[in-house]
C-alpha cells in the first residue's frame, strides 16, 4: 500500500514536470513566433514592399492553344499583331499574330508602372532630376527641377499622360538609375513568364531592344489592373493634381482614345507611338461584370479597332 502511494505521488510529480515543461517549450515557441513576425516586418522595412507573388494574382496566360476563335472580325487595313481576350479566364475571342515580336513604343510604361508600385509606398517622394528634364518626346513638361514631388503624382503623369520625364525620374528613385531600373523590369518580365518581352528604357521611347507581343501585354494588362494603385490611374479622363508650380494644381488629359470617345465601360490602359512601332494600344472595358481587354500593335486606326472588337466580344453569350 505505502509502496503504492509512493509510485501514486511519483507519476504525479512527473505529469507536473512534463506539464511545465511543455508550457515553457510553448511559451518559447510563441516568443520565437513574435520575433519571426517582428523580423520579417523588420525585413519587410529594408528590403521595402513584398514581390508581385505576394500581393498580386499572377497573370493568367491567354488560351493561344485554343485555335477557333468565337469573333471573327476581318479589317481591311490590319495591325501588325492583335488579340482579344478575356482579363479573368484569359480565353482569346480573336488574334492577329499574337505572338509576333514587335516595338511597343510608349506601351513600355506599362511595366514602368508595375515595377514602380511592386517597390514603393504611396508616400515616396520623386526628385526632378537633370536627366529627367532632358527628356525626349512626350512629357508631363512642367516638372519643376531639383522639386520633390508625389510618387503617385509622378504614376499619373507616367500613365495619363505618357511622361517620358516622369518615367525617367521614377526609374532613377526606385532603381537608383536607369539602367538599374531597366534590369528590374526585365527581372519582373522573367518573374511574370513574359516570353517576348525586352526592356531598354523605362519611357519606350527608342525602339532599340524594347519590344513585346500581343500575348505578353495581355498579361501584362492584368498585372497593371491588379493594382489598385494603378487601376485608380489608367480610367482617368481628366485628372487634377497638387503639385509645386505656379497655380499649385497640374492637370492631365488622357490619350486614351476608347476613354476620350466615351465607350461605355472604359478602365484603362494605355497608348504608345513611334515611327517604327506605329500606333499601340491596350485598351480595357467592363460591362455587366465582364472585364475584357485588346491589343494592337502597329494599328492604323487604334480606337475605331478597338471599339469594334470589344463590342464584338461584349455581344458573345458568356
Amino acid at each position: 500500500m505505502r509502496l503504492r502511494r509512493i509510485f501514486g505521488v511519483f507519476a504525479v510529480l512527473v505529469v507536473v514536470i512534463a506539464g511545465a515543461f511543455l508550457a515553457l517549450r510553448g511559451g518559447a515557441d510563441a516568443g520565437r513566433a513574435s520575433a519571426d513576425v517582428a523580423g520579417n516586418a523588420a525585413q519587410q522595412a529594408v528590403n521595402g514592399p513584398p514581390s508581385i507573388e505576394d500581393i498580386a494574382r499572377r497573370p493568367l496566360d491567354v488560351a493561344l492553344r485554343d485555335r477557333i476563335d468565337p469573333v471573327r472580325l476581318h479589317f481591311k487595313h490590319p495591325p501588325k499583331a492583335g488579340l482579344l481576350f478575356d482579363l479573368d479566364t484569359g480565353e482569346v475571342l480573336w488574334r492577329r499574330a499574337p505572338t509576333r515580336v514587335l516595338p511597343i513604343a510608349s506601351v513600355t510604361k506599362m511595366m514602368t508602372a508595375l515595377v514602380v508600385v511592386l517597390h514603393s509606398r504611396p508616400d515616396y517622394r520623386v526628385r526632378v532630376t537633370k536627366e529627367a528634364l532632358a527628356y525626349q518626346g512626350s512629357g508631363v513638361g512642367v516638372l519643376p527641377k531639383g522639386k520633390l514631388v508625389r510618387l503617385e503624382s509622378m504614376l499619373n503623369g507616367l500613365l495619363v499622360v505618357s511622361g517620358n520625364d516622369a518615367a525617367i525620374a521614377l526609374a532613377q528613385r526606385i532603381g537608383g538609375s536607369v539602367p538599374g531600373f531597366v534590369a528590374m523590369m526585365n527581372a519582373e518580365a522573367t518573374q511574370l513568364g513574359l516570353r517576348c518581352s525586352r526592356f531598354s528604357r523605362p519611357d519606350g521611347y527608342s525602339d532599340l531592344d524594347n519590344h513585346s507581343c500581343a500575348a505578353d501585354l495581355a498579361a501584362l494588362a492584368r498585372a497593371v489592373l491588379d493594382q489598385p494603385r494603378l487601376a485608380r490611374i489608367v480610367d482617368q479622363r481628366t485628372v487634377v493634381l497638387p503639385f509645386p508650380i505656379k497655380g499649385g494644381k497640374l492637370w492631365l488629359n488622357s490619350h486614351n482614345p476608347l476613354i476620350l470617345g466615351g465607350y461605355r465601360g472604359a478602365t484603362g490602359i494605355k497608348t504608345g507611338f513611334t515611327d517604327k512601332a506605329g500606333r499601340c494600344f491596350v485598351g480595357t472595358a467592363t460591362r455587366n461584370g465582364r472585364r475584357l481587354g485588346v491589343v494592337l500593335l502597329d494599328s492604323p486606326d487604334m480606337g475605331d479597332q478597338a471599339r469594334k472588337l470589344l463590342d464584338a466580344g461584349f455581344r458573345l453569350r458568356r
